[in-house]
């Protein structure tokens, strides 16, 4: 359920009267990004702050726990010396403004673009580094009751059931599921895990680290998980070749971390994480959808995330394959099967190419989030005029195989998914930084 900016500006001024915060003097501006909650900058009093609030009070309904546990916790890490912004205010009831918190405002931007082109990666990622390291140092007495302690065995049902619940049909989804189930590590002590902590969700200005967003599913688990997730091929954005948050080397990233933390990583305990991370993220991906059907929050962004699916896809195979047999990995990847295009009246992918160009002559008209949200509907746009030129193969059949045991990366399988997922990511995501290594990869093709 969408807010008009004279909603949040009313909220907004009887939350600061509320905190002291002084007179509002800048209208709230909706800022871009944030796959799950919303984030509104204004000014009040001469300062600058961010609201951090839910789509919905639907939206919250199944979480570990509410705005105002995230809230303490964000303020028992800040005091813990780690680099996260200060919580001036919790939202109630009365302000009209729904489940959310206010931040002071940090300075530095988490544009990854901007962030990748800094002039010292190095030193940034050991920044980076030495907070994660911070973070882990919190226990259960240092934060507020209601953050959950993960129960691996329970972590990887809950996917499957999410899974389940999603149709079941995506093969290479269940392959991972089944190698989690087959391969899940022995239970360490928990630290607090950030749960998201990655490009995206960093601030940073010039070659520093000035804030860590984002703790909603903050969890105490395995240190290994948090360090993994950054390193997933997703968060690297253009920068493939460096696999730590598109900054650096895993090797660099884990001696900067094990330097602050004086413990050691285990490469095994790493892998795992990073495939259980992905297989997550696929998952997280596709609730988008259900998320935008249910009416929680009716967003463009959920629908064009949810078809994130197939990145996610393509980096989980790329991890998996590395268990196959030598032969399995030599089989050559078959052509992809296209549809014969009619040359009569426009097909379905000429109609959403005609709307994509008309959105273009509109966007110099465009700012802010409206800016954001056009691109956003020409990248789905750009997914029908793709999609309609391929013949899908897919068979919830094979994901049942898959995710029962009885079929693996053998005997032909492995050829057959890396197609699947490399048809899959050119009609979702062309431009993923991923889709050409395995392209180049499994076809030989530049």
């Amino acid at each position: 359920m969408g807010i008009s900016v004279d909603e949040l500006s009313a909220g907004l001024a009887r939350v600061c009267a509320r905190a002291g915060l002084g007179a509002l003097s800048l209208a709230p501006q909706r800022l871009t990004g944030g796959a799950v909650m919303e984030s509104w900058r204004f000014s009040a009093g001469g300062s600058d702050y961010v609201l951090r609030r839910a789509p919905s009070l639907a939206f919250m309904q199944g979480r570990p726990y509410g705005h105002a546990t995230e809230a303490a916790l964000i303020e028992a890490a800040r005091a813990k010396g780690v680099t996260a912004p200060e919580v001036v205010a919790v939202l109630k009831e009365a302000d009209g403004l729904g489940s959310g918190f206010v931040m002071r405002a940090l300075p530095g931007t988490a544009d990854p673009k901007i962030i990748l082109a800094c002039d010292d990666p190095d030193s940034l990622l050991r920044g980076i580094a030495r907070d994660l390291a911070r973070i882990h140092r919190l226990r259960q007495a240092d934060v507020p009751e209601g953050v959950p302690v993960m129960d691996y065995r329970a972590a990887i049902a809950d996917l499957k059931a999410q899974f389940m619940e999603a149709g079941g049909d995506r093969p290479i989804i269940a392959l991972g599921l089944k190698w989690l189930e087959d391969n899940c590590p022995s239970e360490v002590e928990p630290v607090l895990n950030h749960g998201d902590y990655r490009m995206g969700n960093l601030l940073v200005e010039g070659s520093g680290l000035t804030g860590v967003l984002d703790w909603e599913i903050a969890h105490f688990g395995d240190r290994h998980e948090d360090l993994a997730f950054g390193c997933m091929a997703v968060w690297r954005f253009a920068r493939y070749d460096r696999p730590a948050l598109g900054l650096g080397s895993i090797e660099d990233y884990i001696a900067a971390y094990e330097v602050e933390a004086g413990v050691s990583i285990d490469p095994a305990r790493f892998r795992f994480w990073t495939i259980y991370r992905t297989v997550w993220w696929a998952l997280g991906c596709l609730k988008m959808a259900a998320q935008w059907r249910s009416g929680a929050d009716r967003m463009l962004e959920r629908v064009v995330i949810s078809r994130r699916t197939s990145e996610q896809e393509l980096d989980l195979l790329l991890l998996l394959e590395e268990d196959a047999s030598e032969a399995e990995r030599a089989r050559q990847v078959h052509e992809p099967d296209l549809l014969a295009l009619p040359v009569g009246e426009a097909t379905f992918g000429e109609l959403a190419v005609a709307i994509s160009e008309w959105l273009g002559t509109i966007k110099p008209h465009l700012s802010g989030h409206d800016l954001f949200q056009l691109a956003v509907a020409r990248n789905a746009l750009g997914m029908i005029a793709r999609q309609s030129t391929f013949l899908a193969e897919w068979s919830s059949e094979w994901a049942e195989n898959f995710l029962n045991g009885s079929v693996r990366l053998e005997g032909g399988w492995l050829s057959v998914l890396r197609r699947e997922a490399l048809d899959r990511a050119a009609i979702d995501c062309p431009k993923y930084p991923a889709l050409a290594h395995a392209r180049k990869k499994w076809t030989g093709e530049e």
